[in-house]
């Protein structure tokens, strides 16, 4: 929940600003930088909290909290190529395809039942899957219109 509320926030407290400052509501920057920021608040979950996110990891993967480093880093390099107009497009199809590929990980998680801040089987479990999956299709639906279909 909390990453959907900055999106939203960022996004609108942006086109606000941008629609004062320039007289446009700049809506596709204003949409890469609120996933941006998004991205960046996900990605330091990943540091702060890798007991967690390498329990969602299916137990066959093997070097699981250097995996969940490495997406951290990979979430933020992401991020940055969101804000660049060269890059915005490649960098969407990119986000897509880890959102996408994530995705498994998500529903481990909740089958499990593993809480990611606390590192413990005590997370809502498969009903949290009712909000999850919606919410990874609105991340890229999102990042479809804004860094692909108006770049």
């Amino acid at each position: 929940m909390k990453p959907l509320i900055l999106l939203i926030s960022v996004f609108t407290l942006f086109t606000v600003i941008s629609k004062f400052t320039t007289g446009d509501w700049n809506l596709v920057f204003a949409g890469n930088l609120a996933m941006c920021s998004m991205l960046c608040f996900t990605a330091i979950g990943h540091f702060v909290f890798s007991k967690g996110m390498s329990m969602i990891i299916p137990p066959f993967v093997p070097f699981k909290v250097g995996l969940v480093y490495l997406t951290g880093v990979l979430e933020i390099l992401l991020a940055i190529g969101l804000l660049f107009a060269s890059t915005r497009s490649f960098t969407g199809y990119l986000l897509i395809l880890f959102y996408i590929l994530i995705s498994p990980a998500n529903i481990y998680a909740a089958n499990q039942h593993i809480n990611i801040e606390k590192g413990t089987f005590t997370g809502p479990g498969p009903s949290y899957l009712w909000f999850r999956i919606p919410l990874q299709l609105l991340f890229i639906g999102w990042v479809y219109y804004f860094s692909i279909q108006m770049h």
